[in-house]
């Protein structure tokens, strides 16, 4: 089995210094989230990625000399892809009520994953690299904590750090509904109990 073994392996990603060089490595890392999406990690192939691509195997080889040092490139720019999503909530939740912080929280995984088939796939896979699935969480944590402060200025720290850890279980919990077959009343049901516990714990 082909698992993603970045931490035994000497080689390394190259990153480009040409505007050409960028736009021929978002090509193959757009081409890696496809395959990666269709046959998971252990199925996919470089060849498949490279084609996907429209690119050369070489040129592939080029920039990402192993598998695995692709899927870690897609990790890292969709963790700062949602993070910078949830920073975006940050600015204006200090005008937000419970519902309305609610409606945004609840499903924010789930429409990230949407537009990032690929990420879950990828951190997932067994034998990938266990601090890319610990710093995504940590910092998804961390952007919650903040948006509930900017929410709710003055509350005690540990009582945001408790909600933080609920508000993302909570999110988590979005995603698994998402696909039950009657995922829309699910989520509705999601949605109010986050904002009768945010209406008592930060209201």
């Amino acid at each position: 089995m082909d698992n993603m073994r970045t931490s035994s392996s000497n080689a390394r990603a190259r990153a480009p210094r040409r505007a050409r060089g960028r736009e021929r490595v978002a090509a193959l890392l757009e081409g890696a989230v496809a395959v990666f999406a269709d046959k998971g990690f252990d199925g996919a192939t470089m060849t498949e990625i490279a084609a996907r691509a429209g690119a050369a195997i070489g040129s592939l080889y080029q920039f990402f000399p192993t598998k695995e040092l692709l899927a870690e490139a897609i990790l890292v720019r969709d963790t700062a892809v949602l993070i910078e999503r949830l920073s975006g909530f940050e600015a204006a939740a200090a005008g937000w009520s419970p519902s309305v912080l609610a409606d945004h929280l609840v499903p924010v995984l789930m429409e990230f994953r949407a537009d990032h088939p690929a990420f879950a796939i990828l951190l997932e896979t067994p034998g990938a690299p266990a601090q890319h699935a610990q710093a995504a969480g940590r910092e998804v944590r961390a952007r919650v904590r903040a948006i509930l402060a900017a929410a709710a200025p003055g509350r005690p720290a540990p009582l945001l750090d408790a909600a933080a850890a609920a508000v993302q279980q909570v999110m988590k919990g979005a995603v698994a509904v998402a696909a039950d077959p009657i995922g829309a009343a699910a989520l509705d049901e999601l949605k109010t109990m986050l904002r009768l516990y945010l209406a008592d714990r930060l209201g």
